[in-house]
């Protein structure tokens, strides 16, 4: 038994969306959720120091699929562990014990996820 698809139209508001994407236009808009992210991200991060908070950013790269927003964060644990990682999915503690994770990276960005998407679906509307 197999599975086939038919359909009427064609692709060519989304295959325009894709060329008006290599635009610099569009990567200034990456750029602004990429800052709206490390934003929402320092509000949402469990806090001692604020250190960890305070060290997360963003960058932009490109490939043959596209473009991608990647958060970093560059405040690390003495075994060189990202404390975000630590924090987000917990972590046993030197006396044998256990902290539970806080996941706070997922609730933080998903209305940057959303507030993308929203754009990316105005812009394939035109």
């Amino acid at each position: 038994m197999g599975v086939s698809f038919s359909g009427k139209g064609n692709f060519d508001k989304t295959v325009d969306f894709m060329h008006r994407m290599k635009d610099a236009k569009y990567l200034s808009r990456l750029d602004k959720y990429g800052k709206i992210g490390v934003s929402e991200l320092e509000k949402a991060t469990p806090r001692r120091t604020g250190l960890t908070a305070a060290s997360w950013n963003y960058e932009i790269t490109k490939d043959r699929n596209g473009y991608n927003i990647y958060w970093t964060n560059s405040n690390l644990a003495e075994e060189g562990m990202p404390v975000v990682l630590l924090l987000q999915y917990g972590h046993g503690t030197a006396n044998g014990g256990y902290v539970q994770g806080i996941d706070f990276i997922n609730p933080a960005l998903k209305p940057v996820f959303e507030a993308i998407a929203d754009q990316a679906w105005k812009e394939m509307t035109k």
